[in-house]
């Protein structure tokens, strides 16, 4: 049995949790550790966690771990990685590596030959994505010439009660300076390249209207493909009419076929036709237990993790000059 520290006890660590217990008797996490020792006592209680630490030194320093799990805020990712790399063990972080690419290559760089690292990037791990992947990979929607998705919300627009849903469910996102695109599209950016291949930034907007938040709370974006696709991506969290949350919405337009994800539905339409639907709330929380499988998987038949770091910065990379740009 893998024995796994966590790190981190926040409101994301619910999913981390959850997909680890899936995976018993294979692996589990018999460590927690947190400054807040109420937070990571909580968690150990509704867990089944043995021990519980209030610093990442005192767990790691306790030993009896074969790996760790990273899901702290993201700026001590590279000082939690170094510290797990400098004992030999392997580690999946929760995306970003780091708060900047610059940073994050460094890290990469350093811990490279120490250990094992992968990036817990789970939205690519969402079944829809994964079937569009098998739909693209077996040829059944053709060269990709166009694609389109959308995230539209209106989470940072005052609710009945004057509160903003977005910050409500994750009060952290009104303390980031690099808020939509680095905490949340980033996700979606992922999943694109996951889809289409690297991509190639032409151009970036981003801007802000919500006066509750610290970051940018819109962005345009539009990116090439290796295949010469023409990629947008438009994001905003102030729009009436929409909901607080919603669920991503893309168009795939290939030379064979076309790919719709509209919420729950999947479709794809050309000289054959084919619908899917989903549970939402049973993708997202399966592409967490996914993730985890993946990295516990790649340890034990030690194959390359798909989002490896290498790849993961290749993604950063993009949210750099998004940044830079916009």
């Amino acid at each position: 049995m893998l024995r796994v520290g966590l790190i981190g006890a926040g409101w994301v660590t619910q999913h981390h949790l959850a997909g680890w217990q899936r995976l018993a008797p294979r692996a589990k996490v018999v460590a927690i550790a947190d400054p807040s020792r109420e937070r990571a006592s909580r968690r150990a209680s509704e867990f089944g966690i043995e021990r519980v630490y209030e610093s990442a030194e005192a767990l790691l320093d306790a030993g009896q771990l074969d790996a760790v799990d990273i899901a702290a805020p993201r700026e001590v990712h590279a000082t939690l990685v170094r510290m797990a790399a400098a004992r030999g063990l392997p580690v999946l972080c929760q995306k970003p590596l780091a708060p900047t690419y610059d940073e994050a290559c460094a890290l990469v760089a350093e811990v490279a030959g120490k250990t094992r690292l992968m990036v817990h990037e789970n939205w690519r791990f969402r079944a829809y994505y994964r079937q569009i992947g098998a739909w693209l990979k077996a040829g059944r929607v053709g060269r990709v010439t166009q694609a389109q998705m959308t995230l539209l919300t209106s989470g940072l627009l005052p609710d009945a009660q004057g509160k903003l849903p977005t910050v409500e469910r994750q009060p952290f996102i009104a303390t980031l300076d690099r808020a939509l695109v680095m905490e949340v599209l980033i996700h979606h950016i992922d999943a694109l390249r996951f889809l289409l291949g690297d991509l190639t930034l032409v151009h970036s907007r981003l801007g802000k209207q919500c006066t509750g938040i610290v970051g940018e709370d819109r962005a345009a974006l539009t990116f090439t493909s290796e295949s010469g696709a023409v990629v947008n991506l438009l994001a905003n969290f102030c729009v009436y009419g929409e909901p607080p949350a919603q669920a991503d919405q893309l168009l795939v337009i290939g030379e064979q076929a076309t790919v719709r994800l509209a919420g729950a539905t999947l479709s794809r339409h050309g000289v054959e036709a084919e619908q899917l639907n989903y549970d939402l709330g049973a993708c997202y929380l399966d592409s967490y237990a996914s993730a985890i499988a993946h990295f516990v998987d790649a340890l034990s038949a030690d194959t390359p993790f798909e989002t490896s770091p290498e790849d993961n910065l290749r993604t950063l990379a993009l949210v750099e000059q998004i940044y830079a740009r916009g």
